[in-house]
């Protein structure tokens, strides 16, 4: 490709933004800021940049602590002592200065936090693993230097920022928090009113200022300069705003991410865009795009319809949520997560399943030790938007019995149906080591995702892990599964997948290897009670000799019938 061919390209994308701007100027603006004037590289399309092997973790930078080390460095050393043959992936979350949100009010997106170390360290982790970091482009901190540039009237920050006259009808739009959407400020020219899609600290960016879209270039290409491979995009639906509409999803966002993506793979060929999109599965999966947007997207509607399925016992609406997706395209694939730094979001099964499914949901939680986030909705009234609690305690009982003894199985049983599903597996930290609600913390901090957020003094985490208790044990199981996931071709994210129909006490699916070689049943009893399963009904080649890849044993040939114990997973592969 000729540098021409890359300067059409990104007109293309500019002219589609910003119609009303000197477009070609602005283009070879973007193209100068990331350095592709002077080198770039032709990414090839369609191109996997991931495999069976590819497992994630996602953490804090100051998850582990220890005295007289940097969290970062412990992060490392604790990665590379007992998780280097299992992870290879880390999102490391917001490591930047911040004032609130964990890290997700970003002061400066230039510094390392000291109190979680210093680039030095982010680069050590980057040359042993895919590193993955959030790029917060939707909002910063309140408290950082544009803000106070805006409240002095100073530029650049004065016009980096959305406002709109708080007379304006905004009903329409669409809102993730109960907050008011807009906060006053006073300048040198008088009042302004910010919009804040997610709270007064976090003041959203105006993107119609291509300074700002310029500022974020900048951003991105010190990331790579960096190490950093893997983008998160942060709260990205929400980014362009439009008076009269519901202000998410808009075109000139998904034009924003197309533009994003080709400056990015033409700087570092093989660096990855993820969208976080909480969001309708339908809306989640346009970020797709046509193989041109992001290559990964978050499986939002995964972690609460896994959730259901195994405090129902049914896999009814599991299984036509997974007889829906579209198998992911070459060159794309999903993010598969059961939990995460946040709460379980609920938006994403809103049409998947009933307000009164949710409830009961809800309500079973809560009986869990959960809290519950608020959405507010157009009428006045309030919506669960998540569900806060670790996975650990989530499975703790059923819906119908309640606590009962089968919390472990259930957890692992969960892990286990992630684990072998079409695309990208990632842990969250704490669920590795099957981690409860952190009370303390949330009365800590009053903010209601803190009971998932528990911190780890290293000594004492490693102390465990070391001992006899459920934290060694489940940790022990998830990585032997990580193990023998990783050699199975039939796992490779973009495998093919079909839904098996064997009943509703029964998830079950088929998978097969790109080069048909291999094939993986995975049969999962998400109830509390034994199961028969019929194997003529998943129609097992008489003449291959099948065996569980995780407990090594094999089928008798002739064998009618298996058993699967309360919450049993099977991978049977040929």
């Amino acid at each position: 490709m000729h540098i021409d061919e890359l300067e059409a390209r990104v007109i293309s994308h500019v002219g589609q933004i910003y119609p009303s701007h000197d477009v070609e100027k602005l283009s070879a603006r973007l193209i100068s800021t990331m350095g592709l004037d002077e080198m770039f590289s032709e990414p090839e399309q369609y191109k996997n940049h991931w495999d069976e092997q590819d497992v994630a973790i996602i953490t804090y930078g100051d998850t582990f602590l220890r005295e007289n080390e940097t969290p970062l460095n412990t992060l490392y050393n604790f990665l590379s002592s007992y998780l280097k043959d299992a992870i290879n992936i880390v999102h490391i979350l917001p490591f930047f200065p911040f004032s609130s949100d964990d890290g997700f009010a970003v002061l400066d997106y230039t510094l390392v936090s000291d109190a979680c170390g210093d680039w030095d360290d982010i680069i050590q982790i980057a040359s042993e693993f895919k590193l993955m970091s959030d790029l917060v482009i939707n909002h910063c901190s309140a408290r950082g230097r544009w803000f106070e540039q805006l409240k002095a009237g100073e530029a650049p920050g004065k016009d980096y920022f959305y406002c709109v006259n708080p007379n304006t009808d905004l009903s329409n739009v669409i809102r993730p928090r109960t907050s008011p959407l807009l906060r006053e400020v006073l300048t040198p020219e008088g009042s302004v009113h910010v919009w804040c899609t997610f709270s007064h600290d976090q003041p959203d960016f105006n993107f119609e200022n291509p300074e700002v879209l310029l500022e974020f270039v900048s951003i991105i290409k010190l990331y790579l300069e960096r190490g950093i491979k893997i983008f998160r995009l942060d709260a990205i639906a929400f980014l362009w705003k439009e008076i009269g509409t519901n202000c998410i999803n808009l075109p000139q966002t998904h034009e924003i991410v197309r533009l994003l993506r080709t400056l990015i793979e033409h700087h570092t060929p093989d660096a990855i865009i993820i969208t976080e999109t909480n969001i309708p599965n339908r809306e989640n999966l346009a970020y797709f795009g046509n193989a041109n947007e992001a290559h990964i997207i978050y499986n939002f509607p995964l972690p609460p319809l896994l959730l259901s399925m195994l405090v129902t016992g049914s896999s009814h609406y599991f299984k036509n949520w997974l007889m829906s997706m579209p198998p992911a395209m070459m060159g794309t694939t999903y993010l598969n997560f059961i939990a995460s730094h946040d709460g379980i979001g609920l938006r994403p099964v809103e049409g998947l399943l009933s307000d009164e499914e949710i409830s009961e949901l809800v309500s079973a939680m809560e009986s869990f030790g959960a809290q519950v986030s608020w959405r507010a909705l157009d009428d006045g009234k309030n919506k669960p938007y998540e569900i806060n609690i670790t996975l650990y305690d989530a499975l703790k009982g059923t819906i119908v019995n309640g606590e009962d003894q089968w919390q472990q199985q259930r957890f692992i049983c969960a892990h286990t149906i992630m684990l072998s599903l079409e695309g990208l597996p990632a842990f969250y930290v704490n669920s590795l080591f099957a981690t409860e609600n952190d009370y303390d913390k949330f009365k800590n901090t009053n903010n209601k995702r803190s009971i998932n957020r528990h911190d780890w003094q290293c000594d004492e985490l490693e102390s465990l892990l070391n001992s006899k208790n459920h934290h060694s044990a489940v940790f022990g199981q998830l990585k032997h599964l990580i193990t023998i996931r990783k050699k199975q071709a039939a796992f490779h994210p973009n495998a093919t997948q079909f839904t098996l129909h064997l009943g509703d006490t029964i998830c079950a699916f088929w998978r097969q290897s790109l080069s048909r070689h291999q094939s993986i049943f995975v049969l999962s009893n998400i109830t509390d009670q034994e199961q028969k399963i019929v194997l003529t009904d998943i129609n097992l080649i008489e003449m291959d000799n099948w065996v569980d890849l995780i407990s090594n044993v094999e089928l008798q040939q002739g064998q009618k019938t298996l058993i699967l114990e309360p919450y049993q997973s099977v991978w049977l592969s040929n």
